[in-house]
């Protein structure tokens, strides 16, 4: 991103969701005429930086000494506030708002404050809460899962099929061996993405883990705890598991839960709000699309996902796929049945929007030095 883009995308809670006014040179530069902004502590081009905007500014500075700003440091507050405006104004003059960047802060910032800060904690009462926990009860259901520890051999240009079984079969009978010593052999010769971690693939359920063949699922959770596979072939190669343990399915209660149940509740209820305030902008729009000049575009896929619009939040859950952190008060830990949640804004502040601290454009466009 560009310095000026950066300068802009700092700014843009300078403006807020305010109207616009001619400024300096012909931009439109914001106006708070319609808000409440307090006294009028100084003008730019005709924008008004008033008392209330000052304040939020100034309690974010700290006294040289004392415990409040002297006048000078109340200056150089007011002084960065005329900055912002100037070179807000400026962009604007410039046309940086019409950059994609740039308008998806602009429609992060506009969807939190018309829909998510609207909804509070307080909107979701115990009836409210313990009802979504019964409807969706086998959302806090954690499944059986296995910890599988898994040695590939590939069948390759160099090692043909007869030869990687061979190999297979050879570091099977040294794992049954010592089964002990499996993570050490899978280290030192596995050719799958967890070598690294010794060939620990994490615990998983019944229904898989993506990237992993459902074959070996499958054949895991026929085994005993600790016991070692024969080798068997999957499109990747010839395999030798592991079980290394298990987890028996547990169900939590409405209390274990309670956070977690508000989360998801709050996460619902914040994508059917967002949904309903497009649909009724678009039921207010005129829109119209070419599908045949949409069709002759020829777009090759990243074989990322494309997430439209905003950035989206998600549940991370631990890297094994496990349900730690998920436990009674609704950790973020992964949960099984978890819904999707709403396009989320950004931190504020960041480049996902929000008001800049004084001085905080400057930083930002140089990089943050």
């Amino acid at each position: 991103m560009s310095r000026s883009v950066l300068v802009l995308v700092a700014l843009l809670g300078v403006a807020g969701c305010e109207g616009g006014k001619e400024g300096g040179g012909g931009a439109s530069a914001p106006t708070a005429a319609s808000a409440d902004v307090g006294e009028t502590l100084a003008t730019v081009n005709g924008v008004v930086i008033g008392s209330k905007e000052f304040e939020q500014a100034a309690a974010r500075k700290s006294p040289a000494s004392g415990d409040a700003l002297s006048l000078e440091e109340k200056k150089e507050v007011l002084d960065d506030l005329v900055e912002e405006k100037l070179l807000y104004a400026e962009a604007l003059k410039q046309g940086l708002d019409k950059d994609p960047k740039v308008q998806k802060v602009m429609v992060n910032t506009l969807v939190r404050e018309e829909v998510f800060n609207k909804l509070k904690n307080s909107d979701f009462p115990d009836e409210v809460l313990q009802k979504y926990y019964e409807d969706h009860k086998s959302d806090f259901i954690v499944p059986e899962k296995v910890q599988i520890k898994r040695i590939l051999i590939k069948v390759t240009p160099e090692r043909d099929d007869a030869s990687a079984k061979a190999e297979a079969e050879k570091v099977r009978a040294q794992v049954a061996k010592n089964p002990d010593g499996f993570k050490d052999v899978a280290a030192q010769v596995s050719e799958d993405p967890y070598k690294r971690r010794g060939g620990d693939v994490g615990f998983v359920a019944k229904e898989g883990k993506p990237g992993l063949d459902q074959a070996i699922v499958e054949k895991a959770f026929t085994m005993e705890t600790g016991s070692v596979s024969e080798v068997f072939k999957t499109e990747d190669g010839y395999n030798v598991i592991q079980v290394a343990a298990r987890r028996e399915q547990l169900e939590r209660t409405y209390q274990q839960m309670k956070g977690t149940v508000l989360r998801k509740a709050k996460s619902a209820k914040q994508q059917e709000e967002y949904e309903a305030y497009v649909a009724k902008l678009r039921t207010a729009a005129k829109i119209t699309t070419d599908e045949a000049k949409l069709g002759a575009i020829e777009i090759k896929s990243s074989g990322r996902p494309f997430r439209a619009g905003m950035t989206m939040g998600d549940d991370h859950g631990d890297e094994d796929g496990g349900e730690e952190g998920a436990e009674a008060d609704g950790g973020e830990g992964a949960e099984p049945g978890a819904i999707p949640r709403p396009p989320m804004p950004a931190h504020p502040g960041g480049l996902g929007g929000g008001r800049p601290t004084p001085g905080g454009a400057k930083d930002q466009a140089a990089g943050g030095k």
